[in-house]
């Protein structure tokens, strides 16, 4: 069975703003739809990569940290 999920970006250990950069440039890559689980373990990535959803379209499908599901938008 394939994940639930189209793509992975492994943000794990890395500081604020750099999760959110690298979701945003996984999210480049992805047609409108595809859903990307980024893994952020910094604390500030709850307040991150809700609001870098909101702002740029796309649908936060689940924020349980350090695990993210994001549908990019667009489509």
């Amino acid at each position: 069975m394939s994940p639930p999920w189209d793509a992975e970006c492994d943000a794990a250990g890395l500081k604020c703003p750099l999760p959110v950069l690298r979701a945003r440039r996984a999210l480049a890559f992805l047609p409108p739809g595809a859903v990307l689980r980024l893994c952020a373990t910094d604390p500030m990535a709850a307040i991150d990569v809700p609001h870098f959803c909101a702002e740029a379209g796309h649908a936060l499908l689940a924020a349980d940290p350090p695990e993210f599901l994001i549908r990019k938008g667009g489509g």
